[in-house]
């Protein structure tokens, strides 16, 4: 396993990805993690601020389903403990490098400016380097100023003896585990540009808000692993993180993840099987999905891990937008889900009251 930390702005996840892509191109099955995606549970428990067991406790379960689907090798980027860091032990499974990127503070300055905005508030960030810098161990640190993504990720596996080196083929399978814990599930599907992610993280925002400990999960970000798409890699590992989410007070869990037929919706709820479960599909006719998916293709969306649209040219969006229309059209066909909710002339918060109002969630 090789771990990217570092501060905001530094490219960890830029970074990590292109090497998790150049290992899968080369027939490497390799996995990938964004640490963040595995902390999304609030208010934070007393004893674990910044939620780095938390984070820890559900990676070393990916890792493990990871290993049993046929991984090889796993890539994970994101922020680790200052005081603490990472240790081996943490997750013994695998054989751990960690590397460290880091950037000067002009640099990370106008990186973190242009992705947040240009008044946007850099303070914490430098001293988090500064504290990064001072207190983090690693096997290997990688200074990204003024290098490429492409660069930086060839330096980093050359410092760290080529990694991963030499890996012997393995076999995969499905994994196995289901949870034991109850609680409320809302699954939000939809094709692809509907808004399933900002609809689902402004319901999580708002359940929040209203005082409950909740947790999300984007069932995409849990299974970056060959065979890609399989929901019992995602139901395993979506099992995982509502154990560790319940455990730390979680009654509320807000997933968002594409649902291709009620067999996918199955395998996921039979793997929670306590829970309560509501899926909601969501609905765009193909004009406003091909709006969307163009505007995600040019980056007016979150910045997605592995967002297979993000750069693509526009013959090919247009593409995948009528890709999307037919998925939204078969959907419809299917009836998949438990209530629709039409997103054509609604903002991802409008869609959230809708939501909201319709299936009773506890966000008010």
């Amino acid at each position: 396993m090789l771990w990217l930390c570092g501060p905001p702005g530094v490219g960890k996840t830029a970074v990590a990805w292109q090497i998790h892509t150049q290992l899968t191109r080369a027939g490497i099955t390799s996995g990938y993690v964004d640490i963040d995606q595995l902390g999304m549970c609030f208010p934070e428990p007393a004893g674990d601020p910044g939620r780095h067991r938390m984070k820890t406790a559900n990676l070393r379960a990916l890792v493990a389903h990871f290993q049993t689907a046929g991984a090889q090798c796993v890539v994970v980027s994101g922020v680790v403990d200052a005081a603490r860091g990472v240790a081996a032990r943490d997750i013994p499974q695998a054989e751990l490098v960690l590397c460290r990127l880091r950037a000067d503070h002009e640099e990370l300055t106008r990186r973190f400016r242009h992705r947040q905005g240009h008044n946007a508030e850099v303070g914490e960030v430098l001293r988090e380097a500064d504290a990064l810098d001072e207190g983090v161990r690693a096997a290997v640190c990688v200074d990204t100023t003024a290098r490429t993504v492409a660069e930086t990720a060839a330096l980093v596996r050359q410092r760290c003896g080529n990694w991963p080196g030499h890996l012997p083929a393995r076999t995969g399978a499905p994994p196995q585990r289901t949870s034991s814990a109850g609680g409320e599930v809302l699954w939000l599907c939809g094709p692809p540009g509907v808004g399933k992610s900002a609809t689902g993280f402004a319901i999580y925002l708002q359940t929040l808000q209203a005082g409950r400990t909740a947790a999300y999960a984007d069932l995409d970000q849990l299974a970056f692993c060959a065979p890609n798409g399989d929901h019992r890699l995602k139901a395993a590992n979506l099992a995982a993180v509502w154990d560790t989410y319940h455990a730390a007070g979680a009654r509320h869990l807000v997933v968002t993840g594409p649902a291709e037929d009620d067999t996918a919706i199955k395998t996921c709820s039979e793997a929670l099987p306590a829970a309560t479960f509501t899926v909601c599909r969501l609905h765009a006719g193909p004009e406003q999905l091909a709006h969307r998916i163009m505007l995600r293709g040019q980056g007016g969306s979150w910045p997605q891990p592995g967002d297979p649209l993000l750069g693509l040219p526009a013959a090919q969006l247009r593409q995948a937008a009528e890709a999307a229309a037919a998925q939204a059209e078969a959907l419809e066909r299917a009836e998949v889900g438990d209530l629709r909710v039409d997103t054509d002339l609604l903002t991802a918060e409008q869609a959230a009251e809708e939501v909201i109002a319709r299936t009773g969630w506890p966000a008010r």
